[in-house]
């Protein structure tokens, strides 16, 4: 099977998949819980379809006007995980919006930058707005992914009950960040060509994704909850004792 045909089955696949599982989240009503992760998705099938129906030109067109927004939904996942993860605990939830507000810009401003003497040196593909793009989307993936990171590390330190929808969601976007970041930091490293293997493999790992938020993802598993450690009661009466203190001690600062 040559590596055309595999590229085409796989953008038909996260054309398909992402709209399966855009569509289920709004008839199962999980579109009201997880609007971002819904918006997410959205763009997908119209780039894998874009890529396979029109000429180069045109898809990069395409690309360029809907990947921004890729971006900023991207970004309400995250906030849309600490929102749902933190929902009983505001001070640390609007510590961490701040928080990663500030890694996102720093994190964009440093790879947009480090690319400057690239351009100026003319060792960069002709467009400069598709390398700005990549340095942008660079920034963002860096941000997201340290912070998802830093929230799946959180989530072992704390005996709090999440819904499995959240726990499901909350690995599988980091997953898939993991991935993006790998893809596009080897982009940096050997140029914008990547061979045609990593391509393929990081695209595949996007559709297992969604494939996983297409079959776990349901009404039923908001109603389960799950702790991701599990701890004794006198350790969880005291960890859960602590984690609220500084809650609130948040809270207290985030008020003036």
């Amino acid at each position: 099977m040559s590596g055309a045909l595999i590229t085409n089955i796989l953008q038909y696949s996260l054309a398909a998949l992402s709209g399966l599982a855009g569509l289920k989240l709004w008839r199962t009503g999980l579109h009201r819980r997880y609007p971002a992760l819904l918006a997410f998705l959205l763009p997908n099938p119209v780039l894998s379809l874009g890529f396979l129906v029109s000429s180069v030109p045109t898809y990069v067109t395409y690309w360029k006007i809907l990947q921004p927004f890729t971006w900023l939904f991207s970004v309400w996942v995250v906030l849309e995980l600490y929102t749902v993860i933190l929902e009983r605990h505001k001070g640390l939830a609007t510590f961490g919006r701040w928080m990663q507000y500030a890694g996102f810009a720093v994190s964009t401003l440093v790879s947009v930058v480090a690319l400057l003497p690239q351009i100026r040196g003319g060792s960069n593909p002709a467009d400069p707005v598709v390398v700005y793009y990549y340095a942008i989307e660079r920034g963002v993936d860096c941000g997201m992914l340290v912070f998802l990171l830093v929230l799946m590390v959180w989530l072992t330190q704390y005996p709090i009950p999440l819904s499995r929808n959240v726990v499901i969601h909350s690995f599988a976007y980091t997953a898939l960040f993991l991935s993006n970041s790998v893809g596009l930091f080897s982009q940096a490293f050997f140029g914008f060509e990547l061979s045609r293997p990593v391509t393929l493999a990081l695209t595949g790992v996007f559709g297992l994704c969604i494939l996983t938020w297409l079959i776990f993802l349901n009404a039923k598993g908001e109603e389960t909850r799950l702790t991701v450690m599990h701890f004794t009661p006198d350790q969880e009466e005291r960890v859960l004792r602590q984690l609220e203190t500084v809650n609130q001690a948040l809270l207290k600062l985030s008020r003036r």
